[in-house]
């Protein structure tokens, strides 16, 4: 029982590297925060906030996530072009 949670964490974080899926999750999150109709009811004092607090965490996680990899990707092809302008052109001169 002690791997459960280990386990569905790893089924988890290999379903998540597909792109629909990780959009599927943002969605399905921000419909879950917006909708009056929870796991727990809100009016549970602390039970009531923990699913809302697991789901909106789950959701700022993956928005960060997506914007790290694509400020990364982004970023990648100026990059190379930064390193190519910073060599110095090759001059040959024939001395004949």
């Amino acid at each position: 029982m002690n791997n459960l949670p280990q386990a569905f964490y790893s089924w988890y974080k290999s379903a998540i590297r597909n792109e629909k899926y990780r959009w599927a999750i943002v969605v399905g999150s921000l419909i879950y925060l917006l909708s009056p109709i929870d796991i727990s009811p809100d009016f549970i004092p602390i039970i009531g906030w923990i699913d809302d607090g697991i789901i909106a965490t789950l959701l700022v996680t993956e928005i960060s996530q997506m914007a790290a990899e694509f400020l990364k990707q982004r970023k990648r092809p100026l990059a190379t072009d930064e390193t190519s302008s910073l060599e110095e052109p090759v001059i040959t001169i024939d001395a004949r």
